[in-house]
């Protein structure tokens, strides 16, 4: 027998073998599929074991082996409700997870799943328009160890009501395993043993946080209940220190001295770590720009205590009152900054473009660089706008450069939006916070088109690198974006036709899968309309996640047909990865066995990432939530204009126009009708006189109650009688 060569392929070719099967295999019978040798069952068993711990296979009777969506099962984290019912969002693996709907799960049928968890779901119906129900058959894995709650005492035990709404289940809390936490306070809770139809959970107190009124207790909760944290472990912070800030000319070896190129940063007021910068030129044929990225990776070796940590991390997650690095100060304040008049490693994308904005060459290269000017994106803008005298006199050198970029911005931001690429306009909230952590106002961010230019041209320099790596046929890893599920983007498409618009473009599939450039002139046709913000905002929520994938999936939302992370390493895991892989490129170090090592690696980093990348940005929005929420508390009978942007048969979501706040309007608490849900008109009807609530709708409502234990705000419609204001919502 030909044996076929047996090494890091494992994993793939018993997907294949999987795949490729008409029904579960038996261990002897995947080793045949696969061609291999009786003395490779071992490593066989090992690895299917493993598969099936993650849920990448399951386990069937008879000891047969399968891959889940064969089996009509769905394997994906199971995210609940706080009614009970919840849904399972699918991994995303190899033939299949993102291109399919979530799985709706009855809370009957949700086998005591936590909110979180890893599960494995049966298919057990598809309702109209493809919709998937089921239920869960397995916990893969639990997600939480410990959790985060209030403490309530009932003699001589307790409980501990998880700050995660989502999370149904309350801890019971025996008899001395308290320590000392008093009723109301906020603990962090060690599970003990999960819940069973018969019995709750069990757990003890580790840790007292606070009480509920403290400012600073918000940030702190979501902290611990997502297993966060802003200190480095003893030996990652000592690794860190031990980094020579001094550049030596060793290190300048290769590289392209850039000294003397003019260079300016360019963030945020209170920005700390400058991960970019820019350079630009007018040449013959149009322009040549230059996009510097701090080599995060010189100073960063793979599988090193700070490689493991920034692994673990994924991502730097930001609150309104603190930021968590991935890597510590030292390296993200310190000598990865691309700080003004200090020399600074760097890696660096130079693109030329002609007079119309369109790429023409391109070049990466290791390089060295001092920045002349640590820029604000208002003191850019008010440059060039020139409305304060001091600042043309501050900037006067560097002013024509800002005029370059100005114009390259906006040529590249015409061809993004001729091919399709989408431009959300959707304000976002700046919470101002006072000394000790209150929330003392609630304002609209600040935005102007110095911010379009540097996204612009990250956005450039992310295409460019994609491009060099893929042109190469070389391992990489992605940030994917896939087209949305049909009967979103027709759900929307219904929406837009009731506002009176109409797309210009359809694919020839019909109006269930428009393109991106269709999406796109829809976007560009409320520009300026009462609905631009909720168009924006619906359309966005008909989208699919962005996420990481080691194979190149293209990006629809930016219509790119390759696209990746390359710019922010010092916050972001996969740019520090595609540094390293551009590093190896530019080294001649990537040879066959390299390639394969990364091909293999690449799968578990990008799952890792976009897992991170999703905790981060739910962390970030609980903080924000809750601090809106008590914000609101003391406003309680005043009165709002908002706008309906989400309509259920429960109620009416409205966001407030002054604040930025999103409470809801319950519909028991329209109680001059019976209001029924109309699903095809996103509205609530009333069935005797017949009002009207609708998606885009103006209302006057007033806040009824800011409701700290379910973290919402509950409004109440201001309804007029005999020409005048009700007292009453």
């Amino acid at each position: 027998m030909n044996r076929a060569p047996y090494n890091q392929n494992t994993k793939t070719k018993l997907q294949q073998a999987l795949s490729q099967s008409e029904y579960p295999l038996l261990i002897k019978e995947v080793m045949k599929a696969m061609n291999c040798h009786k003395s490779d069952q071992p490593e066989i068993k090992t690895h299917l074991r493993n598969m099936v711990k993650t849920g990448e296979v399951v386990r069937i009777q008879g000891n047969r082996y399968g891959l889940p969506q064969k089996l009509d099962l769905v394997v994906g984290r199971f995210k609940g409700h706080r009614e009970g019912y919840g849904f399972v969002l699918p991994d995303i693996e190899e033939g299949g997870g993102e291109g399919e709907d979530d799985v709706y799960i009855n809370a009957r049928h949700s086998n005591d799943a936590m909110h979180g968890d890893h599960v494995c779901a049966r298919i057990e119906a598809r309702k109209t328009g493809g919709k998937r129900e089921g239920r869960i058959i397995r916990i893969v894995e639990r997600a939480h160890k410990h959790l985060v709650g209030r403490y309530e005492v009932e003699r001589d035990y307790g409980f501990v009501i998880p700050a995660e709404r989502r999370i149904v289940h309350d801890l019971f809390i025996p008899k001395g395993e308290a320590q000392g936490a008093e009723h109301g306070d906020i603990v962090l809770a060690e599970i003990l043993s999960y819940p069973t139809k018969r019995r709750n959970a069990e757990a003890k107190v580790v840790k007292r946080l606070g009480k509920p009124t403290s400012p600073k207790i918000d940030t702190e909760i979501v902290l611990t209940s997502y297993g966060l944290s802003e200190y480095f472990p003893e030996k990652v912070a000592t690794e860190a220190d031990a980094i020579e800030e001094r550049i030596s000319a060793a290190m300048l070896a290769g590289r392209i001295d850039l000294r003397n190129l003019p260079t300016v940063t360019i963030d945020g007021k209170d920005a700390r770590d400058f991960d970019d910068a820019i350079s630009i030129e007018k040449i013959a044929s149009g322009y040549r720009l230059w996009v510097h990225i701090a080599d995060v990776a010189h100073y960063v070796p793979e599988g090193g205590v700070l490689d493991r940590e920034a692994f673990q991390r994924g991502t730097s997650v930001y609150f309104p009152d603190k930021v968590l690095p991935m890597l510590p100060e030292k390296l993200s304040n310190g000598v990865c900054s691309l700080k003004p008049k200090v020399d600074r490693l760097t890696l660096t994308v130079e693109i030329d473009f002609d007079e119309l904005g369109n790429r023409l060459k391109h070049r990466v290269y290791e390089s060295i660089i001092r920045s002349d000017e640590r820029m604000t994106y208002s003191d850019v803008w008010e440059s060039l706008e020139g409305s304060k005298p001091e600042l043309l006199r501050r900037y006067a050198d560097l002013l024509p450069r800002f005029r370059l970029m100005e114009a390259l911005a906006k040529l590249c931001r015409k061809i993004r939006h001729q091919r399709g690429s989408l431009d959300f306009e959707i304000p976002e909230a700046l919470i101002i916070m006072g000394p000790t952590g209150e929330t003392l106002d609630i304002v609209r961010g600040e935005r102007n088109f110095a911010h379009r230019i540097i996204e612009e041209f990250m956005l450039a320099a992310n295409e460019t690198v994609a491009y060099y790596m893929t042109s190469r046929h070389l391992p990489m890893i992605y940030r994917i974006h896939e087209p949305p599920a049909p009967e979103r983007i027709a759900a929307f498409n219904e929406l837009v036709r009731q506002s009176g618009l109409s797309p210009k473009r359809r694919d020839k599939e019909g109006e269930k899968k428009l393109s991106a450039k269709a999406l796109s002139e829809i976007l560009e046709a409320v520009k300026g309309r009462p609905e631009e913000q909720l168009m924006n905002q619906l359309l966005l929520r008909a989208m699919r996640q962005a996420c990481y994938f080691e194979e190149n999936r293209g990006h629809f939302g930016l219509a790119s047909p390759e696209y990746t992370h390359f710019t922010s390493p010092i916050r972001r895991y996969p740019d520090l990865v595609v540094h390293r892989l551009i590093k190896s490129v530019l080294h001649s170090k990537l040879s066959e066995a390299d390639k394969e090592k990364w091909r293999m690696k690449l799968p578990k980093i990008a799952k890792q990432a976009s897992a991170r990348e999703r905790v981060a940005v739910e962390a970030e929005r609980e903080v924000m939530q809750r601090k809106k929420v008590k914000f609101m508390a003391d406003k309680i009978g005043r009165r709002y204009q908002g706008l309906i942007t989400g309509v259920t048969g429960y109620g009416l979501f409205v966001m407030l126009d002054e604040l930025f706040v999103e409470g809801m309007v319950h519909v028991s608490s329209l109680n001059d009708d019976y209001y029924l849900y109309d699903e095809k008109t996103h509205s609530l009807i009333g069935k005797t006189r017949r009002i009207r609530y609708r998606l885009g709708q103006t209302l006057e409502v007033i806040v009824h109650e800011a409701d700290l234990e379910n973290w919402r705000v509950d409004l109440r419609i201001v309804r007029e009688r005999k020409g005048k204001k009700s007292k009453q919502a």
